[in-house]
């Protein structure tokens, strides 16, 4: 048999590659005067740690993996134990070092996060509940989401009350989407800067938790199907410039008058017509959607607005899920540090840019100019 030249047949195997730790000495030269008045060495690798041993690349990989993977601090230090057959002991407090270190030389990217999720025309918000394991009994913190198209931003408090939107939100002008938490009309009323929309699919769930018991939510449904259907028809504005946006939302807004607004006014034709009692779950969905009609039916004025707010309940799933691994935060220092990562985390996911490389790249700058901030779009990937 002889080769032909060219001829190939290829095929791909799976294997598996072990993970690799790797202690790197780094040598600095000395440097000395002539006249041994003075002795300079020579700079070494950026650190996050003063005099830590850990390199910066080690740092984010414990906060990708437990902020975006959502392995626990415990459960990360079980998966390096072939360190110890290399002499290198990790426990979960120095995991824990590292992630506090990483928080506080982000804090301006954190903090300069907020102005620029807030300084689009539309903005999500969304509360969920987290744990704090500080001591017995367990307290219950929640997590604020703000999101839009231009990134996302989480907050935890102790507190759920009015006082926590209204300082994330500070003198915000624009369109919040949300759902009915009263908080959020309280603040709209106090700030007449705010215009409210409610998501429709919320009002959807509430016809859904009541279809069983009474067949006649199935047309609620169907109307409120066939708007959903309208918006999938209309191009997105999101990421355009001017003054193509500006010609989407025109466009989009005329689609809506026409198409979604006939509608809208059968759905409340359908609900003045029913007859439930009180205390009813179709009676309940009913009330729902006519308390909050006047932001429902907003989205049709206006094409700028989202028919939900479904874009803040899908920031917040990597937080349940890492709610659900590991329970929690420890302390307060936690729910910060926490805050933090998961907002630039999340942030980096929304324009593509993987979390590791945005985090390496946002703490690089950081270190070498303290105080300052590197947001995703900023960095050329």
């Amino acid at each position: 048999m002889s080769e032909w030249p060219g001829q190939t047949e290829d095929s791909e195997e799976i294997s598996v590659v072990e993970r690799r730790f790797v202690l790197t000495t780094h040598k600095r030269h000395k440097y000395r005067c002539s006249c041994n008045a003075a002795i300079l060495t020579a700079p070494g690798p950026l650190k996050l740690i003063e005099g830590g041993r850990y390199s910066l690349d080690f740092a984010v990989e414990v906060a990708v993996q437990k902020y975006s993977e959502h392995l626990p601090l415990d459960r990360q230090v079980r998966q390096v134990r072939q360190m110890r057959r290399q002499g290198l002991i990790v426990t979960s407090q120095t995991l824990w070092d590292q992630l506090y270190a990483l928080a506080q030389v982000l804090m301006p990217t954190y903090q300069a996060l907020r102005s620029h999720v807030l300084s689009a025309d539309v903005v999500h918000a969304d509360e969920t509940p987290w744990k704090l394991l500080k001591k017995a009994p367990t307290k219950t913190w929640y997590v604020w989401g703000l999101s839009s198209e231009l990134g996302t931003y989480y907050h935890f408090d102790p507190s759920r009350a009015k006082a926590v939107p209204a300082g994330l939100l500070g003198d915000y002008c624009g369109a919040v989407m949300c759902d009915g938490y009263p908080a959020y009309q309280a603040l709209a009323r106090e700030g007449p800067g705010i215009t409210l929309c409610f998501c429709w699919a919320h009002v959807r769930r509430a016809f859904l938790e009541a279809l069983p018991a009474y067949p006649q939510c199935q047309v609620a449904l169907d109307l409120i199907s066939a708007l959903y259907q309208i918006e999938r028809q209309l191009p997105s504005h999101e990421g355009l410039d001017e003054p193509e946006r500006s010609a989407v939302v025109a466009l989009r807004t005329e689609h809506r008058q026409k198409e979604s607004t006939p509608l809208l006014a059968q759905l409340w034709q359908w609900a003045e017509q029913q007859e439930a009692l009180p205390q009813s779950s179709l009676r309940k969905a009913i009330n729902y959607m006519q308390s909050l009609w006047p932001g429902l039916i907003r989205f049709a004025q206006d094409g700028r607005l989202p028919l939900d707010n479904n874009a803040i309940e899908r920031d917040l799933r990597g937080v349940v899920v890492g709610r659900k691994n590991h329970y929690g935060s420890r302390s307060e220092r936690g729910t910060q540090v926490a805050a933090i990562l998961y907002s630039l985390i999340e942030t980096a996911k929304h324009y593509g840019v993987p979390e590791s490389v945005y985090l390496r790249r946002v703490t690089e700058h950081a270190l070498k100019n303290p105080g300052s901030s590197l947001l995703p779009h900023q960095i050329i990937y």
